[in-house]
């Protein structure tokens, strides 16, 4: 990154849609942190609206990720979890802050490197909204992992209560640089049930636009955990199937 490494702000468009019956999509804004997880401190030591574990306009609470160990140290049990060893390399988080003391991830991206610069995995961590988080592990099996390439994985999470666990995952990530993307197809046995695209462009994290950004989207989070139940209410409208939660799998990560 260009400006300043310790982390950087993407406002961004996510997009669901369904692939089965009832057919559905939409779209709504949302805004991310991308922050190198060794210089969280420094980066709230710069600015006056973020905070490491403390409340302000923006913060990331370890709590909020993984199993509260700390943040990197979490980030390697988990790699090495999959028989991936770390060696040390840049690991960033893209996530949602925490916007006035609330925050809800629906999938948070763990973008590990080696320390020459090249991808080791990346970490899609997702939550539901009963409290329950699985991790998916997305690298190469030869040790060739790239930006850009397809990972696949088998659906080992409840996460809706409209579509069945059962399934299979295809990811797309590019390098998050001046812009980010991030292509989620999900299928069963062969055939598309649902598509989600997170799509954003790079802005400098400074105070200025965590202001900006918090005055165009006040309680950001709080409306992503409404807008999770009200697009749920619409698809059980038209007449979705409603599957009760299982219980969840262990591990909880794969």
């Amino acid at each position: 990154m260009n400006d300043h490494a310790d982390g950087a702000l993407y406002p961004a468009r996510v997009m669901h849609r369904r692939r089965v019956a009832p057919h559905y999509r939409f779209v709504y804004r949302v805004f991310y942190l991308l922050i190198d997880i060794d210089r969280v401190d420094a980066l709230a030591a710069r600015l006056r609206c973020f905070s490491h574990n403390g409340f302000n306009l923006f913060a990331l609470h370890d709590r909020d990720h993984g199993d509260g160990r700390g943040l990197r140290a979490w980030a390697e049990h988990t790699l090495r979890s999959q028989g991936i060893e770390p060696d040390g390399g840049r690991i960033r988080l893209l996530a949602f802050p925490r916007v006035l003391g609330f925050a809800f991830n629906p999938i948070a991206l763990w973008y590990c490197e080696h320390r020459d610069g090249r991808l080791q995995a990346i970490i899609a961590e997702v939550r539901n909204t009963f409290g329950e988080r699985h991790s998916y592990v997305l690298a190469s099996s030869d040790a060739s992992s790239a930006y850009g390439m397809t990972f696949e994985k088998d659906k080992h999470f409840h996460v809706s209560p409209f579509l069945e666990r059962s399934g299979r995952y295809r990811f797309v990530l590019d390098a998050p640089g001046e812009r980010v993307r991030v292509v989620i197809h999900e299928t069963r046995e062969g055939r598309p049930v649902l598509d989600a695209t997170l799509a954003g462009e790079r802005r400098e994290l400074n105070d200025r636009t965590i202001i900006g950004q918090l005055l165009r989207m006040p309680w950001m989070t709080v409306k992503v955990v409404a807008g999770i139940h009200w697009e749920a209410l619409k698809i059980w409208l038209r007449g979705a199937k409603f599957h009760t939660k299982p219980e969840p799998l262990q591990p909880d990560v794969s």
